[in-house]
C-alpha cells in the first residue's frame, strides 16, 4: 500500500485530496489529511464579516464535511516534517508517507511588528481571522469618526486585494452610517501603488478611492507602531497617525515549516512555481499559501494549483516527469461597495486587463470594470466554493490564464 499524506485541511489540502482520492485505487493508495481543528472557514467572508454583511457562523463550516469518503482525517497538531525519514510526527502518532503534500497555510504573526502587540484588540484591529473579525466589527460599530488607517505591514501577505476592498467597503458602510464626513480614510501600503505591479489595474483603483476621498501612502513598510503618539512609522520614517488602526500584520508560515527546516529563511516552502513541487525534494508537493511562488495568496490560486498538482503527481505515479505548466494564474473579486464588484484575472507575466470573463464577449463578468454583475459573481463563489472547488470537482475553468476575451483599453 502506497501513501499519500497531506498537510492542512484548507482549500487546497482538501481539494487536492478529494482529486487525488477520485484518481487513485482505493486497494492500492492510502490518503491521509492532518489538520490542527476541525473548523474550516470561508476565508473570503471574514472581511464581510466587520461590515455585517455575513456572520462567522454563516462561513464555518466542519472540515471532515469536504473530506470525500476513503479519506483518513487526522484531527491532531503537526510537530514535525521529518522528510529524510519520509514521515510526520503529531501530538499522538507518527504517519509514514511515499508523497507528502504541504498546504500548511499561513498566519497572521503580529509580535513581529513593533508596538503593534500594545494595541492588538484596543485600537488596532484585523479581519483575517474570526476572532480579528468580529473584534473589528464592534470597534467598527462603535467607531464615531475620526481618522482610520488601514496599514498593510510588509509583503507577502494574504489576498493583496483585500486592502483596497477593506478601505472600500469602509467609505460604504460610514456612508450607510451617515457620518462618512466625519470619517478620514487612509491606505497605507508596501505596494509601489495601492496594488501589485498592475499598471492598468492601478489607475483604475486609484481613481476609484479618489471618487470616494480615499487618501493613499505608497512604499510604506510598518516599522512601528507606536501606541502613545497614536501614529504608524515606516522604515524610511514617515509617519501616519490614527484613531482607528485596521493592520494587515507580517504574515508568516506554519511554524512547523521553519522547524522542520523546510523554509529558506521565508518561512515558507521554496517551491518550483510551475511544477509546484517542493525544491530538493523528490516527493514533496507545496500547495496554497505554504509556498514561496510569486503570485497571489488566496483562494483561486489554491483552486488551480491543486489541478496541476494532480496532473503532475498522478504523471509521477506513472513513471513520467512533472510538467512545468502553472503560470501563476490568479482570479480576485474586488468589492467596492455593497452591490458591485470589480474582477482581475492574471499570471505571472500578464497584468489584470480589460475585458469579459470567463468568456470572450459574452462574460458575464467584466474585467477592471465596476459592475452589480461582479457583485453576484462574488457572492455566487461561496456556493461554488463549498459545492465544487473543496470537493474537487471539475468548475470548468482552466487552471492556466485565458487570453481571449481580454483586451489593453477599456470598452
Amino acid at each position: 500500500m502506497k501513501r499519500i499524506v497531506v498537510l492542512g485541511a484548507g482549500t487546497g489540502g482538501t481539494a487536492i485530496a478529494n482529486k487525488l482520492r477520485r484518481a487513485l485505487p482505493f486497494n492500492d493508495w492510502d490518503i491521509t489529511v492532518i489538520d490542527r481543528d476541525n473548523n474550516h472557514i470561508y476565508q473570503p467572508g471574514l472581511l464581510f464579516v466587520p461590515f455585517g454583511l455575513c456572520t462567522v457562523g454563516s462561513i464555518m463550516k466542519p472540515r471532515k464535511n469536504y473530506i470525500s469518503d476513503g479519506i483518513n482525517f487526522v484531527v491532531d497538531p503537526i510537530i514535525r516534517i521529518e522528510h529524510e525519514k519520509d514521515r510526520v510526527e503529531t501530538d499522538g502518532g507518527t504517519f509514514k508517507y511515499d508523497w507528502l503534500i504541504i498546504g500548511t497555510g499561513c498566519r497572521l504573526a503580529p509580535e513581529e511588528n513593533e508596538g503593534l502587540m500594545d494595541e492588538w484588540g484596543k485600537r488596532a484591529f484585523s479581519f483575517y481571522t474570526p476572532e480579528t473579525a468580529v473584534q473589528l466589527s464592534n470597534a467598527l460599530n462603535n467607531f464615531r469618526g475620526g481618522k482610520l488607517l488601514m496599514c498593510v505591514a510588509e509583503l507577502p501577505f494574504k489576498c493583496p486585494v483585500a486592502p483596497i476592498e477593506f478601505i472600500f467597503l469602509a467609505d460604504w458602510y460610514f456612508r450607510q452610517k451617515g457620518i462618512r464626513d466625519k470619517v478620514e480614510l487612509h491606505l497605507s501600503t508596501p505596494f509601489p501603488q495601492c496594488m501589485p505591479n498592475w499598471p492598468k489595474g492601478r489607475i483604475v483603483m486609484m481613481e476609484a478611492a479618489r471618487q470616494k476621498n480615499i487618501r493613499l501612502t505608497t512604499g510604506f513598510t510598518l516599522q512601528e507602531v507606536n501606541r502613545n503618539g497614536k501614529y504608524v512609522q515606516s522604515y524610511s520614517g514617515e509617519k501616519t497617525d490614527y484613531d482607528l488602526l485596521v493592520v494587515i500584520p507580517t504574515n508568516a508560515g506554519d511554524r512547523v515549516i521553519v522547524d522542520s527546516g523546510l523554509d529558506d529563511g521565508s518561512t515558507y516552502v521554496p517551491t518550483d512555481k510551475h511544477t509546484l513541487k517542493a525544491l530538493n525534494h523528490s516527493n514533496i508537493y507545496v500547495i496554497g499559501d505554504a509556498t514561496n511562488v510569486p503570485t497571489s495568496k488566496a483562494g483561486s490560486v489554491a483552486h488551480y494549483e491543486a489541478e496541476i498538482i494532480t496532473h503532475n503527481l498522478l504523471a509521477e505515479i506513472n513513471g513520467r516527469e512533472p510538467e512545468p505548466k502553472y503560470d501563476g494564474h490568479s482570479t480576485c473579486f474586488i468589492v467596492s461597495e455593497k452591490g458591485k464588484s470589480y474582477l482581475v484575472d492574471f499570471n505571472y507575466d500578464t497584468e489584470p486587463l480589460f475585458g469579459k470573463y470567463p468568456f470572450k464577449g459574452i462574460g458575464p463578468f467584466s474585467l477592471l470594470k465596476e459592475t452589480k454583475m461582479n457583485w453576484r459573481g462574488k457572492l455566487g463563489f461561496e456556493w461554488l466554493y463549498w459545492n465544487m472547488l473543496l470537493p474537487g470537482k471539475n468548475m470548468f475553468l482552466p487552471p492556466t490564464l485565458v487570453m481571449s476575451g481580454k483586451k489593453e483599453t477599456p470598452d
